[in-house]
């Protein structure tokens, strides 16, 4: 697999691919391309997800409004329970990251 390849030219909807799953963690690719959170929405995860940004750029808002700027090689570790959404990601190229959860 290339991380790179296969990405569709438009997208409606972020998207997910899942690279490796088992029972204790997953690993997966989002593509996104000027995607963001829905406003009233948050992503409250039971486990850990260490993210890096491989293409683009892109900002996590986390729910004390704290807001971190992602660019390419960027990581972030974000703790269980720590509600965070997506409010930029990059409208002139993909921004592609890899997500690993634990």
């Amino acid at each position: 697999m290339n991380i790179f390849e296969n990405t569709p030219s438009k997208l409606k909807d972020e998207l997910f691919e899942d690279i490796l799953v088992n029972k204790n963690f997953k690993i997966e690719r989002i593509v996104s391309d000027g995607h963001t959170s829905k406003d009233d929405f948050w992503y409250d995860q039971d486990k850990s997800e260490w993210l890096i940004v491989l293409q683009g750029d892109a900002k996590i808002m986390f729910e004390d409004n704290r807001e971190i700027y992602l660019k390419r090689g960027d990581t972030l570790n974000i703790k269980p329970h720590q509600k965070h959404k997506v409010t930029y990601t990059s409208k002139d190229e993909k921004t592609i990251w890899l997500a690993v959860h634990y």
